[in-house]
């Protein structure tokens, strides 16, 4: 069947009328399996962190140790934007065996540096970008080839991420370890590369009838139309979310590091573990409720967590909780960010305005990480867990100040996001 244009009610593009087989020479599910295996992989570098947070404090300090992490944060969110502009020159197929190899050199720097420098520069930067080029480059290719089934395949990728480091907790100690890590994240992340492959710009499966869809599922209102980045920052909503999504990245990567510093290494697996369970079900829940609805519960979630690891600081059954109830928290929004900048920006221009809004991850490690390692050095873990929950429950507020930019209050659809 030839390929052809349609469009909707809200004035959408599709191109209709080739498979997947056509365009891959396979079903697309391949194109889940295999970004999802990478950001398994690959997702060690960041969730495998805070295990080995204690050794590497012992060794330089434990400031020291954050503001590598919170480098590394910044870079992995930082690279999205320029990944973003240039995808189209990478292509998938260059940019994951890229993002691998500097995902390995930012490993094996974590296990061999002997100087903070070497650390910052192998682990921070080039770690950091790798990771960064790896998460981009997954997220893209997920969305593009799933645009009928986005909630569901973004989750299913992002809680990969975290997922990753879980089974390596228990031997994060062991030397070797890293090196395995580095070899393996090299290998995998290299061979899920290769065969990807984009669809054509706005292709939409054929299987599935795009104006139909449009008329019944009205939970979460589309733009009214494209806004370009600088038109998105002028909106009134960009500058909200940006910092809805800082507060979420500050609350859930301090957890990341902070719970495993007293040698409670059990609750990194708990937060992981719910972390990854969380976000396929906040996808589910904001299918039903609205996204920004749930942003907002899982920002609040991930508040008050924050007051049961402090309560739980004695008792590790309660830590426990706290750590779970953190996983589904804060964590939950990346699994909904997506989704939020094509209603609210527009899908044309989605991949460069989720870039600048992820880039806020990147604010939220140098708060998170970096400024929360000085304030526990100095005033010990009650007035950090304590800001934590503050910031969380500051964004739940935020996100309710949520808004589509230029469109009249009362238009249909029904507003529930």
């Amino acid at each position: 069947m030839q390929a052809h244009h349609v469009t909707d009610m809200y004035g959408r593009r599709y191109r209709i009328g080739e498979t997947d087989r056509e365009l891959l020479g396979r079903p697309r599910s391949w194109t889940t399996w295999l970004t999802t295996t990478a950001m398994l992989v690959t997702g060690i570098g960041q969730y495998g962190f805070g295990a080995l947070v204690p050794a590497l404090s012992a060794r330089w300090g434990l400031v020291e140790v954050c503001w590598a992490f919170a480098l590394w944060t910044a870079c992995q969110a930082g690279v999205a934007y320029p990944a973003a502009r240039f995808r189209h020159v990478l292509g998938p197929a260059r940019a994951l065996p890229l993002g691998a190899v500097l995902s390995a050199i930012g490993l094996l720097a974590l296990a061999h540096a002997d100087t903070l420098p070497t650390l910052y520069l192998g682990y921070g930067l080039i770690g950091g970008l790798g990771a960064g080029l790896v998460y981009a480059t997954c997220v893209g290719t997920a969305v593009r080839w799933f645009p009928d089934r986005t909630t569901s395949r973004i989750s299913l990728v992002t809680a990969a991420f975290a997922l990753g480091g879980v089974p390596f907790l228990p031997v994060a100690g062991h030397p070797a370890a890293l090196d395995v890590a580095a070899l393996l994240t090299l290998v995998v992340v290299t061979a899920c590369g290769l065969p990807l492959r984009d669809p054509p710009p706005h292709w939409w499966p054929p299987d599935v009838d795009p104006r139909r869809r449009a008329l019944t599922h009205r939970t979460n209102r589309p733009a009214i139309r494209p806004f370009a980045p600088a038109e998105a920052l002028r909106s009134g909503t960009l500058a909200p979310l940006f910092l809805t999504v800082t507060a979420a990245a500050a609350v859930s990567l301090f957890d990341l590091v902070f719970l495993a510093v007293p040698g409670h290494l059990p609750t990194l697996a708990v937060l992981a573990a719910a972390t990854a369970l969380g976000r396929p079900a906040a996808g589910r829940l904001s299918d039903r409720i609205g996204r920004r609805r749930t942003l907002r519960l899982a920002l609040a979630t991930g508040g008050v967590a924050q007051l049961v690891i402090l309560s739980g600081q004695d008792s590790l059954p309660i830590l426990m909780v706290g750590a779970a109830l953190a996983g589904l928290g804060t964590s939950c929004c990346y699994a909904l960010l997506v989704n939020l900048v094509r209603e609210y920006f527009g899908e044309d221009t989605a991949p460069l305005n989720f870039a600048v809004i992820y880039s806020a991850k990147a604010v939220g490690g140098v708060l998170g990480v970096g400024l929360a390692s000085i304030l526990v050095t100095h005033q010990g873990y009650a007035p950090a867990f304590l800001t934590a929950a503050a910031l969380g429950l500051a964004g739940a507020a935020l996100g309710g100040r949520l808004s589509h930019p230029g469109r009249p209050r009362g238009l249909l659809p029904s507003e529930a996001s």
